[in-house]
């Protein structure tokens, strides 16, 4: 039998163990927390292992998101490296294209998420959360994590696909929701099940989006579909209808899901810190002098950047991302052969002291101008991706997070309740278990 690339390799596999026979050590991935942090503690930045049925690479730390993210990203793909739910549930989307196809559909995508149609966006956006804000503190008491994810979904199905709040927006998050859950499970597409349950949620999802399409196709519009409906590329061609349903797709998921996650955590945290809590709010209320919220104040909350920028690094939405191997490479003196999966880590460099002293801390002060230490070690923040594809929605989810988390501070307090279990759930997205449990009144009134 011939030799195989790691056989003809003169570098080693990376340590580490490939566990069981097809199965490997994916039952231990998926339950254990610590799984690459205790890995990693024994066999160094780069280990082995077998997970989702196939032979993986972790590899840790910052130089190793700048090989994948950028330097060596012509050895990676995001189509084959990512479970087969994400390419059934999501589709032909840019999240899984590759090269020129990749390239050609994110710059037609592009103008929908900057520029003068992100200026369009923060009347709505502010409409829009602060009619949440007023519902919550009528409520009194709300469970954080639903309630923002209602609130981003909103947000995103608005300003994406032109939804109109009330009962179909609710359809559509609760359709959101059975396909989010269907990612991360076995693929069994057998009735009752959380899969099937997924498959027949993005059915759903499709045809809802294709009727959009075809409204926005007869009568254009400024949210972003109707943008994306009327962008051409350099040979003048438009996106398919396939192509549009898939891209639309997308923007709901990645729109609201992770923007969700991080206020979430923001909350939490401001409110374990009320030091920092009040250093956000002078700054906020320094600014309500000169009125109400508008976009160029949205420019001069540094502070709160700070705050947001520490949110990311401690309470990354996602912990890392899939990359299917397509050429061979070595890696800290290790062969990795074509045809395994690669995985990086965004908490491996995110608490790494050598890169963010006292990982475990939140301070924000880290990333102000004095300190700045997400710019002494490139790649050593990356809670929205790094190089050529980092997140197109970045400057869209910035916003969001700013506008809500100013209207709160300015006009509102929050508590959290006692008894619940605010440890961290890490799949689909990070969240405490309990939910997040709050209080909400007007300032001074909790």
């Amino acid at each position: 039998m011939p030799a195989s690339p790691a056989q003809t390799a003169s570098a080693p596999l990376p340590p580490g163990s490939l566990g069981l026979p097809i199965i490997g050590e994916t039952l231990k991935f998926l339950n254990d927390p610590d799984f690459a942090d205790k890995r990693r503690a024994e066999y160094g930045d780069i280990f082995k292992t077998r997970i989702l049925g196939r032979p993986t690479v972790f590899m840790m730390g910052p130089e190793a998101n700048r090989f994948i993210l950028s330097s060596h990203m012509d050895h990676f793909s995001w189509r084959e490296g990512w479970p087969a739910t994400f390419r059934e549930l999501l589709g032909e989307s840019l999240f899984l294209q590759e090269g020129e196809q990749h390239r050609r559909n994110r710059k037609l995508l592009m103008p929908a998420f900057h520029g003068r149609a992100l200026e369009n966006y923060f009347a709505t956006m502010v409409t829009i959360a602060q009619r949440y804000l007023d519902t919550w503190r009528q409520q009194e008491t709300i469970t954080a994590f639903p309630a923002l994810k209602q609130l981003t979904f909103e947000i995103a199905s608005t300003l994406l696909i032109g939804s109109q709040p009330g009962a179909l927006t609710q359809q559509l998050s609760a359709w959101f929701e059975e396909l989010t859950n269907g990612l991360f499970t076995l693929p069994l597409n057998l009735p009752g099940l959380p899969y099937a349950k997924a498959l027949h949620a993005r059915d759903r999802l499709l045809a809802h989006i294709e009727q959009v399409v075809q409204e926005r196709m007869d009568h254009p519009t400024d949210d972003a579909l109707g943008l994306l409906v009327q962008s051409r590329d350099e040979n003048g061609d438009r996106l398919t209808l396939e192509e549009l349903k898939a891209q639309a797709l997308l923007m709901l998921f990645a729109g609201h899901e992770t923007t969700t996650s991080m206020l979430a955590s923001m909350l939490l945290a401001l409110a374990q810190h009320p030091a920092i809590l009040k250093t956000c709010r002078l700054e906020q209320d320094a600014l309500a002098i000169s009125g109400k919220l508008n976009l160029e104040q949205l420019k001069q909350m540094p502070y709160l950047e700070q705050v947001i920028k520490e949110v990311e690094r401690m309470y990354p939405p996602v912990g890392g991302g899939f990359r299917g191997v397509v050429k061979p490479f070595e890696f800290n003196g290790y062969h990795v052969p074509a045809g395994w999966q690669a995985l990086y880590q965004m908490r491996s460099a995110q608490y790494d002291p050598n890169c963010f002293p006292e990982p475990d801390r939140f301070d924000p002060d880290r990333f102000g101008p004095d300190r700045a230490e997400h710019k002494r070690t490139e790649f050593s923040l990356v809670g929205f991706g790094g190089g050529p594809r980092v997140c197109l929605g970045l400057a869209f989810a910035q916003m969001e997070m700013k506008i809500v988390m100013a209207l709160l501070l300015r006009h509102y307090d929050w508590q959290l309740l006692p008894d619940q279990d605010l440890s961290l759930q890490r799949v689909p997205t990070l969240r405490p278990r309990s939910g997040l449990e709050i209080r909400v009144g007007a300032r001074s009134e909790v």
